[in-house]
């Protein structure tokens, strides 16, 4: 029902019972009586119609159609997914964070073991910001390239290209990451190296304390059952090996390229 109807409905009971009153009452009585419940409606539709507080976060607009990641991504999940799930953890974020002068979301990313809500929260909202931008439709995909800078790291880290690839799809197995998740490449604290790694729940690898140290994700996968489920149900291998299609290389590069020059995490749109 739409706020205008909700707002007339709200109108139209009042003036019923205005007109339920016992007609005892004096004319100029009713008359008044009837203003108030006019004014009262017309408040309670303006409240309606007026938008609600902004919060310090907000889901940031996907840069593609939600059916744009298709066959690989399908449009119902991606809708789902963005607007649902990540929508409940910016709500989330932003009631924990009432009242707290708003800083970048990534700034909160550090110390968030010791933040109660933010871990889960906040984790959520930068995990799936940083998901959705590295992602673009397939044939867009196909013409990003990998820059030189991370061509090199990944030869050094793991071999290849393929080799990295096939490493990471065995760190996604549900046998390798049990439950909810996600699995990330990163460049290590000193910035020479890639480390393939896969966290629990919403945590990051940004987050003190869930890893041996501090790292920084230039690529990152969800693997919780939401981000895959309506189209691969229990198939969570086949998701993974499918996502490299839409993986924007020209992106996952300047991540690195980020990364690597300001030893921090990538920020995102927030």
């Amino acid at each position: 029902m739409t706020k205008f109807s909700l707002a007339v409905s709200a109108i139209l009971v009042g003036s019923a019972a205005a007109w339920s009153t016992p007609m005892t009452m004096k004319a100029d009585a009713g008359v008044d009586s009837r203003r108030n419940i006019l004014q009262k409606g017309a408040a309670f539709a303006a409240g309606l119609a007026a938008p609600a507080a902004a919060g310090a976060y907000a889901v940031p607009d996907l840069l593609y159609d939600f059916d744009a990641l298709e066959p690989y991504i399908d449009a119902p999940t991606m809708k789902i997914h963005h607007d649902k799930h990540h929508g409940t953890y910016v709500a989330n974020i932003n009631k924990a964070t009432e009242g707290k002068d708003p800083v970048p979301i990534l700034d909160l990313m550090a110390d968030a073991l010791e933040a109660g809500p933010v871990r889960n929260s906040g984790g959520g909202h930068y995990n799936h910001a940083f998901f959705w931008d590295e992602m673009t439709p397939a044939d867009k995909a196909a013409k990003t390239k990998v820059s030189d800078q991370l061509e090199a790291l990944i030869n050094k880290s793991f071999g290849s290209m393929d080799e990295m690839k096939a490493q990471f799809e065995a760190r996604s197995a549900p046998g390798a990451l049990f439950g909810s998740g996600w699995v990330w490449i990163c460049v290590n604290q000193a910035g020479d190296e890639l480390k393939l790694v896969g966290t629990p729940n919403q945590d990051n690898p940004l987050m003190k304390g869930v890893l041996d140290e501090v790292m920084f994700p230039i690529l990152g996968i969800d693997v919780w059952e939401h981000a895959y489920y309506l189209k691969y149900q229990n198939r969570r291998p086949e998701y993974v090996s499918n996502w490299w299609n839409v993986v924007d290389w020209d992106k996952v590069s300047s991540n690195c390229a980020y990364v690597i020059e300001n030893h921090a995490g990538v920020p995102v749109r927030d």
